[in-house]
């Protein structure tokens, strides 16, 4: 894989060319920067930037000053390779509160392995209605512990309005779900995303988080995307590397000061 020639296209068809990828969303181009506009407490971003030294601090006001008038809190994703090289810290300086970083990692689907499957005794159900969003929200809270809320709204949202742009999938043993994923695409990219792939206590350990892996990776070969991107956390990468993923850069999410 030639890194640089895939970091330039994610960030051309990924973050600069963003497209509407939710029910009510809309991707924005103002002040040197592409924003994400959620609908009502949805999740709003600055998704990528073309700033340098001069236009930095005016264009982070700007976004701050935006968003406050929607009354909406925003995460402006930082790429490690974004300019000007301080931007993280002129963030900072702005307010805004830094998240841990993880690493972008992206795959080519003609060379990632697709052939892991679950453990005995587990199996694979896609995600199409009501009941399947509450299954992952169930092992989301479990794995994740965080409020499942918003994440069900927005999955239900999506499945309605564009079910053709989204692959979820919940693990199960007999009933119990003991891990889910999703599969998020943008028709007319190469780049398929991997999002909120998780495996309750019990179950790490035993295959079941590559099997999600290469279940999500045929699916969005068969949609024919070439690229599988993903923003892996230290536990995950691991893994990631051995289903030939290669890191990119890192991403940092900074999340905007608090609405006075």
């Amino acid at each position: 894989m030639d890194h640089a020639a895939v970091l330039a296209l994610f960030d051309r068809e990924v973050r600069e060319g963003a497209r509407p990828d939710g029910p009510g969303a809309r991707v924005e181009r103002a002040h040197g920067v592409v924003r994400r506009v959620g609908a009502g407490d949805d999740w709003s971003a600055v998704l990528w930037s073309d700033l340098d030294g001069t236009t930095a601090d005016e264009a982070i006001a700007a976004q701050v000053r935006y968003f406050a008038g929607l009354g909406q809190e925003f995460e402006w994703k930082l790429y490690g390779h974004d300019l000007p090289a301080d931007l993280g810290e002129r963030l900072e300086a702005a307010g805004f509160t830094a998240e841990p970083a993880e690493t972008l990692m992206v795959a080519d689907l003609e060379q990632v392995a697709l052939d892991s499957e679950p453990p005995e005794g587990v199996r694979l159900l896609r995600v199409t209605d009501a009941a399947g969003v509450d299954l992952m929200a169930e092992v989301h809270a479990r794995v994740f512990g965080r409020d499942t809320a918003r994440m069900r709204r927005d999955l239900s949202g999506r499945l309605a309005a564009a079910p053709d742009t989204l692959v979820a999938v919940v693990a199960l043993a007999g009933d119990r779900p003991v891990g889910a994923a999703r599969l998020e695409t943008v028709p007319g990219t190469r780049f398929a995303g991997l999002w909120g792939g998780g495996t309750v206590d019990g179950w790490r350990g035993r295959g079941l988080y590559r099997a999600l892996v290469a279940h999500r990776a045929r699916a969005a070969a068969a949609l024919g995307h070439r690229y599988l991107q993903v923003d892996a956390m230290d536990t995950s990468r691991p893994v990631l590397e051995r289903l030939g993923f290669r890191p990119l850069t890192t991403t940092t999410p900074y999340l905007s000061p608090p609405i006075a």
